[in-house]
This record gives C-alpha cells, structure tokens and sequence, in this order.
C-alpha cells in the first residue's frame, strides 16, 4: 500500500475516512503487533500506567501485563542496554527515549552496542530493537528538550534511522520497524504528533486502514509533483515544503515536494530523479545547519553530473546555536514557510 496522498497528506473520500493522530496510529500499530508476535515488549518511562507522555502506550499495560510493558526508573543507560541484550536472545523490544536530547547518557548502548552488534558476529547476533524518541521544538522547552539530532544518528553505521511525517505512514513504519532485525531508530515530531497541548499539523492527521500493512523504512515520498524546483523535507520541514509550494503555486511556480522519511538509508535516487528534473534545490530541515541532512542531500544531488543546475542549491536548517527558552527567539531561529518560500523564489530568480 502507498501513502494516501500528494498534496495534503491527507486522505481522499471522506466517507472512507478513518483519520487518526499519529499517536493514535503508533498506539494502534503496537497493539497489532503485540498481539501477533509474543516476542515483541515495550519499556520506557511512564509507558504503563501513564500510557506515555507522548500518548504512544495506552492500554497496553492492562492488554499484555507489566511483563510486557515495562515502567522503567530514569535510566536511560540502564534500560536502553537491557533492551540491546533483549534483541541479541531473540526478544523484540520497543524501547522509548522521552527525548532525543538524552541520547548522551545512553549513547553506548546505541552506537557501541545495538549498531554495532550485528557486524561484530558476523551476522550471528541480530538486533531487531526500535528505539522510539520525540524531536522537535517550538514550546519554549529550551536546549535540552527540543532538539532533532537527525544527523547525530543517521551518522552512526548500522543504525536505520527514519520519521513520519502522517499518521498512514507513523503505523506502517512502525510495523516495519519492529519487524526488521536491524535497529531502528523511530523519531515522531512533537509538532505532528496529535497531543492537544502541543498542537500538530492539520496535514499530519489522515487517514489510516485498521489492518496490517507495511511502509518502506528506505523510500522517500514524492507528496506533491512540479517541475520547477525541489523542495525537500523531514517530519515537519515536509509541511512547511507543502505550504511553500502552494504559495508558490500562485506566483507560477511549480514546486515538486520530496518527503524523506527515511534519514539511513538515504533514498537517494528520489531525490536525484526529482532535481535533474526541476534543476533547483532548497531544503529544509530542522537539525542544526553544520554537517547535517540538508548538506548531505545537497552533495548528493552535486555529486551527481546528470543535475543540469540552473541555481545554486539552498538549505533551510536551525542555526548552529544551543536552541534558547525565549519563545521569541526559539521562533526567530526555526524554520518555517516564509524563510522556504524566499529560498525558493531566490532560487527561481538567479540567474
């Protein structure tokens, strides 16, 4: 099955329709999955009784008891390890990180350990984990509780890297996810996620089938087609992008909207079959600007000598400063549709 949609992210027919949150679509997705397979186990902090900050987990813990849906102390590093060791005696578990940004005090356990666990054996010990994770700002949570980090794992060899940015494609990533024996990193966007006190994307909530089907954790989606510029995003830089194309859609400009989906593996061939097409390139990303995802699928489509250019690539990304408490000045930083559009309408007046 494929994503429902190109230019909203939203499903058609509304008589069809069953739209969902994307908490509501990973909760789902974890209960499918936890009923079909006795393997698969959730634990993180405030997963049981809470349901999850996030609004991932609830009802599990009364579905499938404590021995399967694990509350955990505040230790990361403790129950990230445990989870890693799961994975290696044939358990899958479905680990949560409440915030991307305390990677540091479990990051052993992810790039020495789970990335690494297969290549160590030779392919003898698998690590079939998904640790879920919440990105993103936007509410004033400051440096330590709104960052992306996109490019900090995406690095790391061995690790699959990937985020929704609707909840068709939240469940069958999942899915997916949990189903693979390689680790997955799964990233959800605060802002995309449905919670009502943080708001979400009116694009990120669509519809999405009560059964079982899979999304691809290595293909990028083409959500909306055009032909003279690509604008290219992740998690919730894809609504900006759509936002911007149509705004340029009223100034004549055809904007072709490349969602990634997936940060490792990279689908490059997505992208480069769009930009020899449009031949300009903005894109947006909500990772720090250095050395991150928007100057890897700039140097991807550079390195590529079929790109006829007809201006100069251009990225959108947060300034490489700590992400500050101040709502005006966190605004002023992130991206958004206003500084998209400009990049492009520059891009389309170079000469």
């Amino acid at each position: 099955m494929s994503s429902p949609d190109t230019e909203t992210l939203e499903a058609p027919a509304a008589s069809r329709q069953r739209r969902l949150t994307i908490a509501r679509a990973l909760n789902e997705a974890l209960h499918q999955e936890m009923a079909a397979d006795n393997s698969v186990l959730v634990m993180g902090e405030d997963l049981g009784k809470m349901g999850g900050v996030w609004g991932t987990t609830g009802g599990l813990l009364d579905a499938y008891g404590a021995e399967r849906v694990r509350d955990t102390p505040i230790s990361e590093a403790g129950f990230i390890g445990a989870a890693v060791g799961m994975a290696a005696a044939g358990i899958r578990p479905v680990v949560e990180l409440m915030f991307v940004d305390f990677f540091g005090v479990c990051m052993n356990a992810i790039s020495s350990l789970a990335a690494k666990q297969s290549f160590f054996s030779g392919g003898k010990v698998k690590c079939p984990m998904v640790l879920m994770t919440s990105v993103g700002g936007g509410y004033s949570d400051a440096g330590q509780h709104s960052q992306c980090l996109y490019a900090t794992f995406g690095h790391l060899p061995g690790l699959k890297v990937v985020i929704p940015t609707n909840a068709y494609d939240a469940k069958g990533m999942l899915l997916s996810a949990i189903r693979d024996d390689n680790p997955v990193v799964f990233m959800f966007h605060k802002g995309l996620q449905g919670m009502g006190w943080l708001g979400t994307a009116p694009g990120s909530v669509v519809h999405v089938p009560e059964g079982d089907y899979l999304v691809p954790l290595d293909k990028a989606a083409v959500v909306r087609e055009g032909s003279d510029i690509t604008l290219v995003g992740l998690g919730l830089t894809t609504h900006h992008a759509v936002d911007a194309a149509k705004v340029l859609a009223k100034e004549g400009i055809s904007a072709e909207v490349i969602d990634l989906r997936s940060i490792a593996p990279l689908d490059r061939e997505t992208i480069l079959a769009s930009v020899r097409k449009t031949g300009r390139l903005v894109v947006a990303d909500e990772d720090y600007l250095s050395y991150g995802v928007s100057a890897e699928v700039i140097a991807t489509a550079c390195e590529d000598s079929a790109v006829k250019w007809k201006s100069r690539p251009r990225r959108l990304a947060y300034p490489d400063i700590p992400i500050p408490y101040s709502a005006v000045l966190e605004q002023e930083a992130l991206p958004n549709v206003e500084r998209l559009v400009d990049l492009a309408r520059a891009a389309m007046t170079e000469k």
